[in-house]
């Protein structure tokens, strides 16, 4: 941040401290993701003009009157994407080659030799075809693996993904494929999207991972998924609740992987998101066209 002290005032503020700190302020690095302290702030900034998110998702922040301001929202896109796509494809390795199984098997005691699956044989559809969801199909189709999008509008002839069938659809496309793999942000049109239907309508034995949102997956009719099928498998790091309450049925179902909300977090991704905003900063400072502009309404940077 010394970097930038040259150029500006900075103010250090946590969330009790945010509405006085934003007083006068023109613009606001949010670090903590989750907080609700800008709407709680709101409208106290009343000269501020640029929001910077250390967060790929910003569906958080982007309360009606912060939407409806002149408020320019960028988020980190890119910072995370590598780490999430080979967060999948860990995942994906882990059920096809049963590494959970081998682990439990180890844990008893038990000499079980048993066939595995090869991941170059299987189909993959990626629910969200922003950038963390095209650096996922790239690396899965970089191992052998057939791999299709599903994004707000259907098209073909995708250099990542082949196809792009419409998410609105996924009902009648998820039984393709092997792993269902969600990738997308979570907006007002994402939340719900993996329904009791589209569950249902999985290939018998197929595998769910989730690196996107909880809400976007109906977490109830998941679970009933699992335990009476199709579902075999299910690598999950996001939650409708977080931290996942002690009492949910997911820590203890056979074939369920949770992880702690941290598909994206990887040896040197602070430093890499302060440089993102140094970056940003700087450009802002100079007048030059800022980074990952988030478009609020639909609620992630286009294009």
């Amino acid at each position: 941040m010394e970097l930038l002290e040259a150029d500006a005032e900075l103010t250090y503020a946590d969330a009790a401290g945010l509405a006085d700190a934003l007083d006068g302020a023109d613009a606001l690095l949010l670090w903590d993701y989750f907080s609700d302290a800008v709407r709680d702030a709101w409208p106290s900034g009343g000269s501020l003009r640029w929001i910077h998110v250390a967060a790929a998702g910003v569906d958080k922040l982007l309360f009606p009157e912060l939407v409806d301001s002149e408020v320019v929202v960028t988020n980190a896109r890119g910072i995370f994407d590598r780490a999430m796509a080979e967060f999948v494809l860990g995942s994906i390795l882990a059920v096809a080659k049963g590494i959970h199984v081998s682990h439990n098997l180890q844990a008893a005691r038990r000499w079980h030799r048993r066939e595995t699956r090869l991941i170059s044989a299987q189909t993959v559809l990626v629910v969200g075809v922003g950038s963390i969801g095209r650096e996922t199909a790239r690396l899965l189709r970089a191992v052998g693996m057939d791999v299709r999008g599903a994004g707000r509008t259907a098209r073909g002839g995708d250099p990542d993904f082949g196809e792009i069938v419409a998410s609105a659809d996924l009902v009648s496309h998820v039984g393709w494929a092997d792993h269902v793999v969600v990738a997308a942000p979570l907006t007002p049109e994402t939340q719900g999207l993996i329904s009791k239907d589209v569950l249902a309508a999985m290939k018998p034995g197929s595998h769910l991972v989730n690196v996107g949102r909880g809400a976007i997956i109906d977490e109830r009719a998941l679970v009933a998924a699992l335990g009476d099928g199709p579902l075999e498998a299910a690598s999950l790091d996001v939650f409708e609740v977080e931290p996942l309450p002690a009492e949910s049925p997911l820590w203890t179902m056979p074939g369920v992987a949770i992880s702690a909300h941290m598909s994206g977090d990887y040896t040197g991704w602070r430093g890499a998101l302060a440089d993102q905003l140094v970056d940003n900063a700087q450009r802002w400072l100079s007048g030059r066209p800022l980074l990952n502009v988030v478009d609020k309404r639909r609620g992630f940077v286009v294009g």
